[in-house]
């Protein structure tokens, strides 16, 4: 069946191009990538597509927003190379982390809604501890290692004062308190989101000074937006995969 669909209709490169505002040289690249299945060619060696490839290419096409394009690509490499089940569990790791990331924002809304107004300070007004046995004092080391990040991470974190910790006055190591600790914990879940440093830094800054969840309802909003576009997106890829397998048959 998908045979005689291939060889009903021949298009070139342009007839798959000109309808989504492509050039040509995609769609040469899209089939050397394997995300179209390979071209015939006439006697002359020019490539020939067929609606077979025109499927593929709408089919890739809506599985890019949902699932990125490197997903995408490595779905449609496993169902052009006739391992179906391969894309089924790329599909499956994708509304896995869909799901993981609306956890990941109900995580930030929980700890913003639990901030408490006495954790902000001053502007530029911080105690400097005695020892680290403070409450919530902690090293950059178990810090890291909580929130599954490298030390190096929290340094640059630290300059683009995203974090603020103090020195130890003994040994000279950071100390991150409990506000630090919550700041570090805001960042890594809102860099998670898909915010860079640049976003995140005000909006921190925000929250020291006015300790409570109103500095991100915008974000929040946003990042709730972009999950539904991102799950809305993976039901338009699904659809279009099946009516690809189909022709596939």
């Amino acid at each position: 069946m998908g045979r005689n669909l291939q060889n009903s209709e021949r298009l070139r490169p342009v007839d798959l191009a000109r309808g989504h505002g492509l050039s040509t040289q995609a769609i040469r690249n899209y089939e050397e990538a394997g995300i179209l299945p390979a071209a015939g060619r006439t006697p002359h060696g020019y490539r020939t597509y067929t609606p077979l490839h025109a499927g593929a290419l709408r089919t890739f096409l809506a599985l890019v927003p949902g699932h990125g394009h490197q997903t995408a690509t490595s779905i449609m490499r496993a169902v052009n190379g006739s391992a179906v089940d391969e894309a089924f569990r790329l599909i499956d790791a994708s509304h896995a982390q869909l799901l993981d990331d609306r956890r990941t924002l109900q995580a930030v809304e929980s700890a913003l809604r639990d901030l408490e107004p006495a954790t902000a300070s001053e502007p530029g007004v911080r105690s400097e501890p005695a020892t680290v046995s403070g409450p919530g004092g902690t090293f950059i080391g178990p810090l890291a290692g909580n929130l599954g990040i490298r030390p190096a991470t929290l340094r640059k974190w630290e300059r683009a004062g995203l974090v603020r910790p103090r020195r130890d006055p003994l040994t000279g190591y950071r100390v991150y308190d409990e506000a630090d600790v919550r700041d570090a914990q805001l960042a890594h879940q809102l860099r998670r989101g898909g915010y860079l440093l640049e976003q995140i830094a005000p909006l921190i800054a925000q929250v020291r000074a006015a300790g409570g969840l109103e500095p991100l309802e915008a974000a929040l909003c946003d990042w709730h937006g972009r999950l539904s576009a991102r799950g809305r997106a993976m039901l338009t890829g699904a659809a279009e995969l099946e009516a690809y397998l189909r022709k596939r048959g």
